[in-house]
């Protein structure tokens, strides 16, 4: 079974920086998809960021420029970096890790860090 377990989240003023991770423990395949997550209070769970195994990065649009996501493939771990942050960005920050065929039987999330920004 596969743990994902994410670091990093805290109280920020806006325009400030953070950085997150997501630490994976468990057999955990090679080839997965992993990618961020946010839910804001009262909100759905949205998309952040994704990164294939072999790098290519995907962002929601309200993030791009600002946010960069990263894995290091030796470790399975992943970071999103986070600039210019904004009080909207407020919220659950979730870590994901899927096959990227076999999304239903082979799907991890973990527990979530908090990030608050600050007006």
């Amino acid at each position: 079974q596969v743990q994902l377990v994410e670091s990093g989240g805290g109280l920020v003023q806006a325009g400030g920086s953070l950085r997150l991770s997501c630490v994976p423990s468990g057999n955990i395949l090679s080839n997965v998809k992993m990618g961020w997550y946010r839910q804001a209070p009262g909100k759905q769970r949205d998309l952040v960021a994704t990164i294939t195994s072999g790098g290519t990065e995907d962002y929601a649009e309200y993030v791009e420029g600002r946010f960069r996501i990263s894995r290091d493939n030796r470790k399975n771990t992943m970071y999103l970096e986070m600039n210019s942050l904004k009080p909207e960005d407020t919220g659950l920050y979730y870590c994901r890790a899927w096959h990227p065929y076999r999304p239903r039987e082979y799907n991890f999330w973990g527990q979530g860090t908090q990030v608050t920004v600050s007006s």
